[in-house]
């Protein structure tokens, strides 16, 4: 009973978390703002560090002979990419201001990789988990080159040269992104007996989202109260990742049912807003936030109308 109400409140509980403890920190806790810089670092790693163990996971489950093509895996990529070089390019246009920092947040949402949480889902609400993992596998080898290449484009660094921007940026992506599942391969190889013990755990790194997601709402809470934006901003970006997140579910569901709607549409929106933060302006990275509470709200109410038939 009480298992059955964490994993029904969970997503839900770790938005109202991390909110709730940013705010209580950053109002009712001034002996802690000194701090400051070093929780921040904290979370910030923490977060990383949660999204690669969840990759890694998503990864021991499921053999490189278990991937799978599919038509759908093809348009999804292509809607991913087309869009984010399409966004860069206007972006590039534009003087700073409001115009182009929706933008930039639109753009990060529809080139943010699937969550590594995606799986975990999908096999809950009886889709295609080799079916998702293979597009897990392909947008984050995409982003891994293409993220690199684009956002110093977008938003040029002052004191590096443009390639060892790039060099910084993908040294950053890869241990996040690529290493978990080199790493969880090679143990399928080399070591099948830790293998099969890590797979009997795998169901249980639904929970390490919800640590990820808590500490996700700490950053994008943190990125939204320093920020200084005013309400109109703020609706802009509430529009934008709320259409963003519905655009990509729903599109992903004409394109392949229930299993290419949680691959394109659900995101890894605590490597969003770390992005958004680090490399174009932290206000950005409250897109990332935002999209955590939409795509957890539909998660949510589809995981109980999936566990709980009779009451919807």
């Amino acid at each position: 009973m009480i298992k059955s109400i964490i994993r029904d409140w969970m997503l839900p509980g770790a938005l109202l978390l991390g909110t709730g403890t940013y705010l209580l920190y950053h109002f009712l806790l001034p002996g802690l703002h000194g701090a400051g810089p070093w929780l921040h670092t904290l979370v910030s790693e923490g977060q990383l560090v949660g999204i690669s163990f969840l990759l890694f996971f998503q990864f021991v489950k499921i053999s490189p002979h278990d991937l799978t093509f599919s038509k759908w895996h093809v348009g999804a990529l292509a809607i991913q990419i087309t869009l984010f070089l399409g966004f860069a390019f206007i972006i590039r246009l534009l003087a700073p201001g409001a115009p182009r920092m929706l933008l930039e947040c639109a753009m990060l949402c529809l080139i943010c990789p699937t969550a590594s949480a995606s799986g975990v889902i999908t096999d809950r609400l009886g889709g295609n988990l080799a079916a998702t993992v293979t597009y897990l596998v392909m947008i984050n080898v995409a982003a891994t080159f293409l993220i690199p290449l684009v956002i110093p484009l977008v938003n040029p660094s002052e004191s590096l040269g443009f390639w060892l921007y790039v060099g910084q940026i993908a040294l950053k992506i890869f241990p996040v992104l690529i290493l978990p599942g080199l790493v969880a391969w090679l143990i399928r190889y080399t070591c099948p007996r830790l293998q099969r013990r890590l797979m009997r755990w795998a169901p249980n790194s639904f929970y390490i989202w919800g640590v990820c997601l808590t500490l996700a709402m700490v950053l994008a809470t943190r990125a939204l109260v320093c920020s200084g934006l005013g309400l109109w901003a703020v609706a802009g970006i509430v529009a934008v990742s709320l259409l963003c997140c519905a655009f990509q579910f729903f599109t992903g569901r004409r394109l392949g049912a229930q299993t290419a709607g949680q691959a394109l549409g659900q995101k890894n929106t605590g490597f969003l807003i770390w992005l958004g933060y680090n490399y174009l302006t932290p206000v950005t990275s409250v897109a990332g936030g935002l999209y955590a509470i939409w795509q957890n709200l539909y998660n949510s109410w589809e995981l109980y109308r999936k566990e709980h038939p009779k009451t919807t």
